[in-house]
């Protein structure tokens, strides 16, 4: 395991804000030692909170065209047909994963194709399992056309502590299944959606890898 390059810049603030935090207490050693002790211990818990928030797994991938990979860790909080309107026009199997702080915020590419494409859009910052986030806080939506021709839609979004959303992924590219599609920083949501003729291989609240649980298959 190793540290996202999401996570340099943030880590390294936040180690240098630390110090400058404990240095301005030391004073208090002598004086109030529980807080000294109290201020040192709290700095280290968060600063390896960071820390592993940040960290990224070595995780290989079971290529299998005829499945959909999850695109994130997490639980599933949301499994509905609804009218897609950005994109398709038309209605979609949602399928919408929580990943809370301790999960790894690394998203991946569901399926091997080309990407078709994409659009940021700003907005709120609902709690990622309120059911407005989908359509209403900051996202980003990427298209990829699958090799058999079947597009499907990933949305990342934003929660009310995630406030930056990375996307790598251009209209264009060609990507493999498990690529890195981008990073969302501290709780968010992704959302996947499907053709309704797919074959659902999950439920409500189970909890799921990036690219190692299958999401669906194709039929």
């Amino acid at each position: 395991m190793t540290i996202h390059r999401e996570g340099y810049r943030i880590i390294v603030l936040f180690l240098l804000a630390l110090i400058v935090v404990n240095i301005v207490f030391i004073p208090f050693h002598h004086f109030k030692g529980w807080l000294f002790y109290l201020i040192s211990g709290g700095s280290a818990f968060f600063f390896l909170f960071v820390i592993l928030f940040f960290r990224k797994p070595k995780r290989s991938v079971e290529f299998n065209s005829n499945h959909i990979l999850a695109p994130a860790d997490g639980s599933i909080v949301a499994i509905e047909e609804v009218l897609e309107e950005l994109y398709f026009h038309d209605s979609r199997l949602q399928v919408s994963i929580f990943m809370s702080p301790l999960n790894i915020h690394m998203n991946f590419c569901s399926i091997s194709g080309t990407v078709e494409y994409t659009k940021h859009e700003p907005g709120n910052y609902w709690v990622a399992w309120h059911p407005k986030s989908s359509k209403e806080n900051e996202r980003t939506s990427i298209v990829i056309k699958h090799t058999n021709g079947t597009p499907i839609l990933i949305r990342q979004i934003a929660g009310a502590v995630a406030r930056r959303i990375v996307t790598y992924l251009k209209p264009g590219n060609e990507v493999q299944q498990g690529d890195e599609l981008g990073f969302i920083k501290f709780g968010s949501r992704v959302d996947i959606f499907l053709p309704l003729n797919v074959k659902l291989n999950v439920g409500l609240d189970q909890k799921v890898k990036g690219n190692k649980t299958v999401i669906a298959s194709f039929e």
